[in-house]
């Protein structure tokens, strides 16, 4: 098996009984013990009216965490489009590039502030999918339908409060065109005006699209050479279309010559695989929150979880999300993420763990990137 870096995406999360202040502190902490255990990128995600993440922000969580470590590369996973312009998305990357040249990932998404589009149908794979199996027997469960969430009364308040009154947000591939030609000096208005952005142009980022589907996100970064992201943890039932999606649609480029993915994945690891369980109980209830559109809550103890009282809309709500958590021991966690690398034929992979106890949070890092090493893969990335 090749050597796959591991990475870290992060959402800040708030376990219940403490503060946004904890939150950041642990955030920050893990991220310097993810550069001790050799993780090859540390990632932030932007969300909003959240109660229980505090990841608003994530160029000024990646300017206090930048300052708080040396080597790690850090980045955004990913930077809303939707509600925010190319010019402040170059300017605010270019700030933290001129303190920390050359460790800044800048990831982009299309959401924020976007209207909810017509669905589109699923993409065929190459890949087979039979009775929810892969061929190597990776896990895809029927794709899940965003469709009613993306109409709710909370998320069009949402949009409502980022956006300013009256104002649209760009086309997406329009948007990632003027971002690059940003970065690289090249932006002319269509009147033919230039626009050079100080500090941004020139900034030593590399430029990521996140994306859950073989859509709009996988074809931009593919028809442009760039790196792209795909969501097994979001979305694990459209992770072979997106991967395929965007290899199909890649075109070589002056910052790559061949595709270059990594895939997430949900994690919680223990020393065995009971206390895994165990520390995992949370999840569920979380996973329900966020889907509901309520906002995702803080996330419980084990004993706040089990006291849920679970209807079988809730199960199948959070089912698919449930079913590929990979939770258990540091060798079987390792496992299934080398089944997953193998079936998307990931470059990386992208870690998210969230536990109510933040120390153990980091041991479930920590044992994992032992586990990894053990097995002979690298902490280097493209």
């Amino acid at each position: 098996m090749p050597d796959i870096p591991l990475g870290v995406l992060d959402l800040v999360p708030i376990p219940s009984g403490s503060t946004a202040a904890d939150a950041l502190r642990n955030s920050i902490d893990l991220a310097q013990q993810a550069e001790r255990l050799g993780y090859a990128r540390y990632w932030f995600a932007e969300h909003h009216l959240n109660p229980g993440v505090a990841g608003t922000s994530p160029a000024v969580v990646l300017a206090l965490t930048a300052s708080a470590t040396s080597t790690i590369r850090l980045g955004s996973g990913a930077v809303q489009l939707g509600h925010r312009t190319a010019l402040s998305t170059v300017e605010e990357f270019g700030l933290l590039d001129t303190l920390h040249p050359g460790r800044l990932d800048l990831g982009l998404g299309r959401s924020g502030g976007r209207p909810p589009g017509a669905a589109k149908a699923p993409l065929a794979t190459a890949t087979p999918v039979v009775d929810g199996r892969a061929p190597n027997g990776l896990l895809v469960p029927p794709r899940f339908s965003f469709a009613y969430l993306l109409g709710s009364p909370r998320v069009a308040l949402q949009r409502k409060l980022l956006l300013l009154p009256g104002a649209e947000s760009q086309d997406y591939a329009e948007q990632i065109d003027d971002i690059l030609a940003l970065l690289a000096g090249t932006y002319r208005s269509p009147e033919g005006l230039e626009a050079h952005v100080v500090p941004g142009e020139g900034a030593d980022v590399q430029v990521w699209i996140l994306g859950s589907s073989g859509g709009e996100s996988a074809e931009a970064a593919g028809a442009r050479g760039l790196r792209f992201a795909a969501n097994y943890h979001v979305s694990p039932g459209t992770v072979l279309e997106a991967a395929e999606g965007y290899r199909a649609a890649f075109q070589p480029s002056d910052i790559l010559d061949k595709p270059y993915v990594s895939v997430s994945a949900d994690v919680v690891v223990a020393e065995d695989d009971d206390t895994a369980r165990e520390l995992a109980t949370g999840y569920g209830v979380w996973v329900r929150s966020i889907r509901t559109a309520e906002g995702a809550i803080e996330f419980p103890t084990p004993e706040e979880a089990r006291a849920h009282v679970w209807t079988e809309e809730d199960r199948a709500l959070v089912r698919d999300r449930l079913d590929t958590q990979f939770v258990g021991s540091p060798g079987r966690v390792a496992d299934l993420l080398e089944q997953l690398q193998e079936a998307t034929e990931a470059d990386e992979l992208l870690i998210t763990t969230i536990t109510h106890d933040h120390r153990d949070r980091v041991r479930s890092y920590a044992l994992l990137a032992e586990e990894w090493r053990r097995r002979g893969h690298s902490s280097q990335s493209s």
